[in-house]
């Protein structure tokens, strides 16, 4: 059951007031790993070819930013020792971008805050409203593919 008042609120303030929830619980596991100094995009980088094995320059295209951008975290991700350039073996002239071990750390931390999280979130709600939630935020995804400029 929400708590008292929050019937009344629209979606787009609950999401508002949400957008938190995973964000803050996982740079308390950055910072209690020694990795502060993580860029913010780099979270979602690092676990994705963690957890996925994507590249870093996909992972980071599907944020939605520009080349320029997108170069300039996996540099910063390369100096601060996250991420390690290796020349692509099948091809010299290309160059593969792997996970460090410093990467890998990172990425466990990460995922231990979203595991504490989604842990909670099991406590809070019932199976059939954390399945309602994935389906409105999948639902959601949707909608911002369906209208983005491409």
């Amino acid at each position: 059951m929400p708590p008292a008042g929050e019937e009344e609120q629209t979606l787009l303030l609950l999401l508002l007031r949400a957008r938190g929830g995973y964000g803050n619980t996982i740079a308390a596991h950055l910072a209690a790993g020694g990795f502060d100094d993580l860029p913010r995009n780099g979270r979602f980088v690092l676990s994705g070819m963690d957890r996925h094995g994507g590249s870093a320059v996909e992972l980071i295209r599907s944020l939605g930013v520009s080349r320029q951008a997108a170069s300039q975290l996996i540099d910063t991700l390369v100096l601060r020792g996250y991420l390690r350039r290796e020349v692509n073996p099948g091809d010299r002239r290309r160059m593969n971008i792997v996970l460090t071990e410093r990467g890998r750390a990172a990425a466990a931390a990460i995922q231990g805050g979203s595991d504490e999280v989604d842990a909670r979130l099991a406590q809070l709600l019932s199976p059939a409203e954390l399945a309602g939630l994935r389906a409105g935020l999948a639902a959601l995804a949707e909608i911002k593919e369906e209208t983005a400029d491409d």
